[in-house]
């Protein structure tokens, strides 16, 4: 059922008033009655940074009052501490549970996948040294080792839902995340980077019914049409067309039956892709894996959607819709500013990255209620509405009536003003998507 603006309001209350207060209680922020409640904590940061993400100390105090506490900079300071980090990391938690989908984007290519079509990805925010022992990062060449949070987020570029963002520690590699493993809807279709390919995963979506699009390793072992063992830059290097669309089987024991979806780039194109990987394997001190130089000619995918649902031109297309899941940690961290502190200190940091990222949960929510079924919505503009709106949203939280009343007014801002212009010479995601069924 899609999202309305009453399930938001509910949801929006639910978070931010009883889970805060009995986070705040759990964790031992609150032990005793204080006029800096749980919630009102919660509240005064959370909506605070989304209001303005740069915010001094001095403007979240005047978020307080506006809530009808009064506290002093110094004293919102002090409470930033290890128990307050804990309680609005439970926060963010608790409102990841809540699952909202919004009715289908109006792109006909997404629709033919009814379970969705997911975009899976992780990105890092560095955190204090202090902060390793808690979130130990990738580590230096000298010193202790960093600090850093890895943000794994699956979204449904469809309905829109959001899973995540699950945090893990920075030196973990991703398939460690637990959004690898969640089962998808049948008729989903996965997209995921090729830092996420595994096999043993391809097979067991494939398995429950859900499509996948996804670049290969070129050491994968494939089977031809005939049945032969080889490789994916061998069997491109016979290719004579600029286009290949072949049935294959993926790997050397899985034998997943799948399309391999290939189209010869400009040699321009190709020169610039191995200068890129001349420089990384200098940075690196390695050699250039002749895989990846062979392939360097091509745009290479493989999937498990037929044909008669998808065509080579779609497919390829449509695999280029992963980087919306890029943009969308770009919002966050040059709009939101998760990875940014007016502090130095540690659990202030914390405190901030977990608040301003409960409150990107909050804004994903309200673009499911007021714009996502627009294919033309400007993500951008979205949020700044969003966040102009923000501190009113404060203010009305203990009356969900009014909460209702604050979400429409926004609903009806983001539907007038929030768009992304047409464009011809570099066209929008959206358009390019839509020129494939003439609707563009």
């Amino acid at each position: 059922m899609a999202v309305t603006v009453p399930t938001v309001a509910e949801a929006l209350s639910n978070v931010f008033t009883d889970i805060a207060d009995t986070a705040a209680h759990q964790t031992g922020f609150v032990q005793r009655r204080s006029k800096l409640s749980g919630a009102t904590f919660v509240q005064t940061v959370t909506l605070g940074w989304l209001a303005n993400p740069r915010a001094t100390l001095e403007e979240l105090t005047q978020t307080a009052a506006s809530l009808e506490v009064h506290i002093t900079p110094q004293a919102l300071d002090q409470r930033f501490t290890p128990r307050a980090a804990d309680c609005l990391r439970q926060v963010l938690e608790a409102a990841l549970t809540r699952v909202l989908v919004a009715d289908p984007v109006a792109i006909p290519l997404l629709q033919r996948f009814s379970g969705g079509v997911w975009l899976l990805d992780s990105s890092t925010v560095s955190l204090p040294d202090a902060l390793a022992q808690l979130w130990p990062g990738c580590g230096r060449n000298h010193g202790p080792a960093q600090a850093g949070v890895k943000l794994q987020v699956r979204l449904d570029l469809l309905h829109g839902t959001l899973s995540g963002p699950v945090l893990q520690p920075a030196i973990e590699n991703d398939h460690q995340g637990s959004l690898q493993d969640d089962p998808l809807p049948a008729g989903a279709l996965h997209l995921a980077d090729l830092g996420f390919f595994d096999l043993d995963r391809l097979s067991t979506l494939a398995e429950a019914g859900v499509y996948w699009l996804t670049r290969v390793q070129p050491n994968t072992r494939v089977y031809d049409s005939a049945g032969q063992v080889t490789l994916v830059p061998n069997l491109l290097a016979k290719q004579t067309a600029e286009a290949v669309d072949m049935p294959i089987a993926l790997g050397l024991y899985h034998r997943l039956p799948c399309r391999l979806l290939a189209q010869r780039v400009p040699a321009a194109v190709a020169t610039q892709r191995r200068e890129r990987m001349l420089k990384k394997a200098r940075k690196k001190k390695k050699k250039v894996d002749p895989g990846r130089w062979a392939m360097a000619e091509w745009t290479v995918y493989v999937t498990n959607v037929p044909s008669a649902l998808l065509t080579l031109r779609e497919g390829l297309i449509l695999a280029r819709c992963r980087w919306q899941i890029e943009l969308l940690f770009k919002l966050w961290k040059s709009e939101g500013c998760i990875d940014e502190s007016r502090s130095a200190k540690p659990w202030r940091i914390l405190c901030e990255v977990y608040g301003k990222l409960l409150g990107m949960v909050v804004q994903h929510w309200i673009l499911l209620v007021s714009c996502w079924t627009h294919a033309d919505r400007s993500l951008i503009k979205a949020s700044r509405t969003v966040r102009s709106n923000a501190l009113h949203l404060a203010i009305a939280l203990g009356n969900r009536h009014v909460v209702c009343r604050v979400l429409e007014i926004i609903h009806k801002c983001l539907r007038i003003g929030c768009r992304v212009r047409k464009r011809r010479k570099e066209p929008a995601a959206h358009q390019i998507l839509l020129n494939l069924t003439g609707d563009g």
